[in-house]
């Protein structure tokens, strides 16, 4: 049995609907049904590097969320500490893009299990007791203010407690109605965490929009305006992807870490399977590298691109992926040949 001890993710998972193929949503009559949400993303995907990883979250009781909580277990992920219970499971239509259309994603969770969870449901302590990693985003914060003040639960104690603290910002326009914006809610949060992928950070944090010549120029910028505003981050992460069409994207990350930068080369990603959960493999990766060769940054970066790169030839939410295919990517085979 590993001797590691656990990385613990918090968040919604959601019934995903997707109409087969390109079709769209007026045309189809039919969807094809899996599961997914930024946390349970990245839960999947430390499950396939060999990590320890609980995801907590809640779910109903019943048939539904019984397939759910099937879902993510043959995957390996850890479901000990779910909390049963609530309304309904969240959904989440998604439209796939293709060529210069874009991909279109209707949400429908509201009252769901994880929106009605509340302060006292979940005993974190006891989770945190077996981790020394906890990984949340802000789109928990969206979903309701219940939820929020879940999140911030987590987060306090998970501080207090003496895990590492790792958060995507993950802004959700359509998610914020329940009263307050991002900038009134997350700060706080934030000046918890040792970890952050900032992308978003002006609506998210309320931080000075920057002005540069460059994206790569502006991420700079922004990490050490990040790094100046929050002292307790310790690694600020931006990924920079340039959107050609719904098929064709590039892709390449800029670090962070305690005062010294970091980057990678640029892929380009020209014919993409699904572009969903991309930030999340990139940040499953960013956790496993940061566990496995701490203090080997530039790796660490290179191994989280790549998993984010494979993750585009992948269909679903996850990163169904292996550490030894990443590596493959990280030392240069990229030619798509047949592997015998």
């Amino acid at each position: 049995m590993s001797s590691q001890k656990d990385v613990v993710t918090f968040g919604e998972v959601m019934m995903r609907l997707t109409p087969p193929g390109y079709s769209r949503i007026r045309q189809t009559r039919s969807f094809d049904l899996l599961y997914g949400g930024a946390e349970a993303n990245v839960a999947i995907s430390l499950a396939h590097f060999g990590v320890p990883v609980e995801f907590v979250t809640r779910l109903p009781a019943n048939d539904v969320g019984d397939a759910c909580m099937h879902f993510l277990r043959q995957y390996g992920v850890g479901l000990r500490h779910v909390v049963r219970g609530g309304e309904r499971l969240g959904l989440y239509f998604l439209e796939m893009g293709v060529m210069q259309r874009p991909s279109k994603v209707i949400y429908d969770r509201a009252n769901s299990a994880l929106a009605t969870t509340k302060p006292g449901m979940i005993d974190w302590r006891t989770i945190f007791g077996q981790a020394d990693w906890f990984h949340w985003t802000g789109i928990t914060s969206a979903v309701s203010a219940a939820a929020a003040a879940t999140n911030e639960e987590a987060v306090t104690i998970a501080r207090e407690m003496g895990l590492t603290i790792s958060c995507d910002l993950n802004y959700r326009h359509s998610l914020w109605q329940w009263g307050k914006r991002p900038p009134q809610v997350m700060p706080p949060l934030v000046q918890q965490c040792d970890i952050l992928i900032g992308n978003t950070a002006e609506l998210m944090l309320g931080m000075a929009p920057v002005t540069a010549d460059s994206a790569e120029a502006a991420a700079y910028q922004m990490c050490e305006q990040l790094a100046g505003t929050f002292p307790n981050l310790k690694i600020i992460v931006i990924t920079l992807r340039d959107t050609i069409s719904a098929s064709h994207n590039t892709l390449s990350a800029i670090l962070w870490r305690e005062g010294s930068f970091y980057t990678t080369p640029t892929y380009t990603l020209d014919a993409i399977v699904d572009r969903v959960g991309g930030g999340d493999a990139f940040m499953a990766g960013l956790i496993y590298g940061l566990r496995t060769f701490p203090e080997e940054t530039q790796r660490v970066l290179d191994f989280a691109l790549a998993a984010a790169v494979l993750k585009h030839s992948i269909a679903g939410d996850a990163n169904l992926v292996t550490v030894a295919e990443v590596m493959e990517l990280v030392n240069g085979r990229s030619s798509g040949d047949v592997s015998r």
